[in-house]
């Protein structure tokens, strides 16, 4: 049984894959500071709330556990936060990850899988986007992401250190099961904000645009379930353990959904109809992000199976009904 470090195990997509690295024989060891995750959502019998800034407790998480891989989530993730405090970004996301990459390297680690972003395109040049796209983040999240990735890059060349770096597109729903949820404080996510609209917690959903280049004027966006991002984490593992190999690979349906649309899907769902309040566009976003997943086909022979946007929302409503933390 292979022992799999999971940093930010206790988050909301940490969380997932723990849960499927169980189903799949491997041995998770959990490492979040808490700060954003949740104790209830660990699964794993091993669990060491811990920041992975903190060396000397990161090391004796290594020195304790005989370490196979990495897999790393400990991010933060809120893009309008990162532009008024970068600071926070570039210390956590980029300083605190050169950290566990050293950590790795003192402790002879040379497999990691990395939860990277679409955000590191920054403004779509051309649709849907694949991996040859430019990179060009508009945004310090994205910038750090990017950082990592380039890190990584030197890594590999000088400690054959590999990486496979999972650019995700729009991470969405919940455990099919009912036992894990996602659960951010503050909640950005489309999706929980229009469900939490149609069970009364908000008065109404903000629509940020409805003048955009697109078919009904709201954003389009790549929404992929997040039991599916979870199963890509398990393939790029068994990719590393058989074919040691770095690579940086985009994860999403290459089905683009509209704001409006992801609101008539909720109420579909709920059966409630949802309150809209049509406002200014934010600045920054593009009309269109969408995936192109063939690479993904490809190397790490991964298809999604979840790409009804009524079964992604109905997941996570019915978390949001039944809570499980």
């Amino acid at each position: 049984m292979k022992n799999i470090l999971v940093l930010g195990g206790a988050g909301y997509i940490g969380s997932h894959t723990v849960k499927k690295l169980l189903i799949k024989g491997f041995n998770p060891i959990v490492v979040d500071n808490l700060v954003y995750g949740h104790k209830a959502a660990v699964l794993a019998k091993d669990f060491y709330q811990i920041d992975i800034g903190d060396k000397i407790a990161l090391n004796s998480v290594f020195k304790k556990h005989k370490i196979d891989a990495v897999v790393h989530f400990a991010a933060f993730a809120y893009v309008g936060e990162s532009v008024t405090q970068p600071q926070k970004y570039y210390h956590n996301n980029l300083i605190n990850t050169i950290n566990v990459l050293d950590c790795m390297i003192e402790n002879d680690i040379k497999n990691i899988v990395f939860s990277s972003t679409c955000a590191t395109y920054g403004n779509p040049q051309y649709s849907p986007l694949d991996e040859k796209h430019p990179q060009n983040p508009i945004n310090p999240y994205g910038q750090t992401k990017f950082m990592v990735e380039k890190v990584m890059d030197d890594y590999d060349r000088a400690y054959g250190l590999k990486s496979i770096c999972l650019r995700y597109f729009n991470a969405a729903g919940a455990d099919k099961d009912g036992q894990l949820a996602e659960k951010h404080n503050p909640e950005t996510h489309l999706i929980p904000l229009v469900l939490q609209t149609a069970l009364g917690e908000r008065e109404y959903i903000n629509v940020f645009g409805n003048d955009y280049d697109t078919p009904d004027g709201t954003c389009i966006r790549d929404y992929i379930h997040v039991e599916d991002l979870a199963d890509a984490h398990i393939l790029a593992l068994e990719k590393l353990f058989t074919e040691p190999k770095s690579y940086r690979i985009n994860l999403g349906t290459g089905i683009g959904t509209s704001v409006n649309e992801i609101i008539k899907s909720a109420e579909r769902v709920t059966g409630k109809e949802i309150p809209v309040l049509y406002v200014d566009r934010r600045e920054g976003d593009p009309a269109k992000l969408v995936a192109s997943n063939e690479y993904a086909q490809e190397i790490l022979y991964w298809i999604p199976k979840y790409v009804k946007i009524d079964d992604i929302v109905e997941s996570a409503y019915k978390v949001m009904v039944n809570p499980p933390f």
